[in-house]
């Protein structure tokens, strides 16, 4: 009986130390699953670039319709050097109106003024108006994306081939025959996009007719980025879906008066890839530099100014106040 006592505290250690490793394996296994929401992802400051934080951030997959960011850069510079204008007309062929998937459903022979067109590239993700943007802007599809793969040698995306104005996988559904890119390079893109374009100005509205004035054909349109009144800050920018890229998505956010860019590749849920950006984003705040550190640059304005693109809308800043996140985002 003398025993009794240290037979019982060692019978005991053994099972606080059996709980013990059974609480890390549930940890571990909660921490795999958490991480396993994205193939990759980063986060950079989006004034200075610096990276906030990088998970397999090189990874190259199809970016499906994020595709779209490097199309509007295209009709962006082609603004900026005179060559069109935001009221050029763009005429819808029998291709366009055909192109399937995510679209405003185009008819053959109807024209619309280039700003339009890029509403509905951006908040709808229409795929029509992405073909019939490439056609007006470079003559043809295989133009306009040799357009976009110059742009993206110039920029640096190393890991990015584009074969498409839209981001809809190849007729063969081949991976290696569709558009590829990285989480790291669409970071580039987007940083280049929001200080030297007004894209902010398209990607932030909730939701726009198209076709406001037709008695037929008109249609609302819905931004695809549920984090847009979801996340406090976000106000862009696109997102994007195949079977085979996954859900993906390029995100912005601004909070008292400082901006960073997030982006999430390969998610297997929209609502997986959506919870996922809005605890990265919290994250890349606050792993962001004080403003006075020399690793920190002046924050971005309110509105990003452009010479070359349509009305200014002036981006407010967040309020004064503690992160808000409504987790109440929908699944698709």
């Amino acid at each position: 009986m003398s025993n009794y006592p240290a037979l019982y505290m060692t019978k005991m250690r053994h099972i606080v130390i059996s709980l013990l490793f059974f609480a890390l394996a549930t940890s571990l296994a909660w921490s795999k699953s958490t991480d396993a929401a994205y193939k990759g992802a980063i986060i950079i400051d989006a004034v200075s670039g610096q990276v906030l934080f990088e998970d397999n951030p090189d990874i190259v997959s199809p970016p499906a319709s994020i595709t779209k960011l490097m199309t509007f850069l295209i009709v962006h510079d082609r603004i900026a050097s005179d060559a069109i204008t935001l009221q050029t007309q763009v005429p819808v062929n029998a291709a366009s109106s055909k192109i399937g998937g995510t679209q405003v459903w185009l008819k053959h022979g109807e024209s619309f003024p280039v700003e339009e067109m890029l509403y509905a590239l951006m908040i709808q993700s229409a795929n029509d108006c992405a073909h019939a943007l490439a056609v007006t802007v470079a003559g043809s599809p295989e133009a306009f994306v040799e357009l976009m793969n110059a742009r993206a040698k110039q920029l640096g995306m190393t890991n990015t081939t584009f074969r498409s104005p839209h981001g809809l996988p190849p007729s063969n559904r081949r991976t290696a025959d569709g558009d590829l890119t990285s989480p790291r390079d669409l970071a580039v893109l987007s940083q280049y996009l929001i200080q030297n374009t007004d894209i902010l100005h398209y990607s932030s509205i909730k939701e726009r007719p198209f076709r406001e004035g037709a008695p037929e054909g008109r249609i609302i349109m819905r931004n695809h980025n549920h984090l847009i009144d979801n996340v406090e800050g976000v106000d862009g920018l696109k997102t994007g879906y195949t079977r085979g890229a996954g859900f993906c998505l390029a995100a912005t956010a601004r909070r008292d008066g400082r901006r960073i860019i997030a982006v999430i590749m390969g998610s297997e849920t929209a609502k997986g890839r959506d919870l996922k950006m809005a605890e990265l984003i919290q994250q890349g705040f606050a792993s962001l530099p004080p403003s006075n550190s020399p690793l920190s640059m002046a924050p971005l304005p309110a509105g990003i100014p452009s010479n070359t693109m349509g009305p200014k809308t002036q981006v407010e800043p967040a309020p004064e106040s503690s992160p808000v996140i409504k987790f109440s985002i929908p699944g698709k």
